[in-house]
């Protein structure tokens, strides 16, 4: 199981993966530790280099504590790498930007629908803000006819009618209207590259399937490079050009579509437990079905 190579298709799209100028990010031994020097000291990421590639869409499974969301948070910039690490986007060192410029490079679904959406401004002002995320501007100079209309006509494909809706208070929202609503927030401003956050987590199946069916729709739509983040083996097999398992903080397989397109559940608990040189002991991944 190595890093991708050659030549994948995906979706019609061929994506060139050996040429340096293709890489949208770049993790390069990334290492973050929490409470250094305690005894409550943890090593949630231990030397990680990753390289994401134009239109690449990265599926990311792991247990809990393998690293999977520090590492969207690091490329976010909530905190920054452990001194020596560096994180490069579309070629620029974003490694110790303030949070809000790495909005410029990087929109986000968090998990819980309510974290990226505001429920107490319409739909119209939250969209507006996405737009202007990483710009020192208000709500009132963002909202005009020209934007509105631009706000319609993202929302209109996702088939909700939620672009009949711009002036209603986005807490009025379902939690699947409201993640439709933060996939267009995270990627109207079109960032190089679109966190997911196991942004289906908390939906029931049947709404998490819809919002999936978005997720794709958009990230085909806008040509997205694309990380999600998953509990789920079935759906880490199912989306994306490429899979990445992290285990302790590091990465142990990282296949690509060609390679993870005959397998099954069972034969990526193979590839970790090979890779690891450890016995997979997460039930809650292979029960998981949403």
């Amino acid at each position: 199981m190595g890093t991708p190579g050659g030549k994948n298709v995906r979706e019609g799209f061929l994506i060139m993966n050996a040429t340096k100028k293709d890489a949208v990010l770049q993790l390069m031994d990334v290492k973050k530790i929490f409470a250094q020097g305690t005894v409550d000291e943890v090593t949630a990421l231990n030397g990680v280099s990753l390289t994401v590639y134009d239109q690449d869409f990265i599926s990311i499974i792991g247990s809990n504590g393998a690293g999977k969301s520090t590492l969207l948070n690091i490329v976010a910039g909530v905190f920054p790498p452990e001194r020596g690490g560096r994180v490069i986007i579309n070629g620029d060192d974003v490694t110790n930007l303030e949070e809000f410029k790495h909005a410029t490079y990087a929109g986000r679904v968090w998990q819980q629908p309510g974290v990226g959406t505001a429920g107490n401004l319409t739909l119209e002002e939250n969209l507006s803000l996405a737009l202007l995320r990483g710009k020192r501007r208000g709500i009132r100079a963002a909202i005009n006819k020209q934007r509105r209309q631009l706000f319609y006509e993202a929302l209109t494909p996702l088939g909700l009618c939620l672009e009949d809706r711009l002036t209603a208070l986005a807490g009025t929202l379902s939690g699947g209207q409201r993640q439709a609503l933060s996939l267009v927030m995270a990627t109207i401003s079109k960032p190089a590259i679109l966190l997911l956050d196991e942004h289906t987590a908390t939906l029931d199946p049947k709404t998490g399937q819809t919002v999936l069916s978005l997720t794709e729709m958009i990230v085909e739509r806008e040509r997205m490079t694309t990380i999600m983040v998953t509990h789920n083996m079935e759906m880490a097999l199912k989306y994306g050009n490429r899979l990445v398992m992290m285990h302790q903080g590091k990465i142990v397989v990282d296949m690509d579509e060609e390679e993870k397109r005959s397998l099954a559940v069972n034969d990526l608990v193979t590839a970790f437990e090979q890779a690891s040189g450890e016995q997979f002991k997460d039930d809650s991944i292979l029960l998981s079905h949403r």
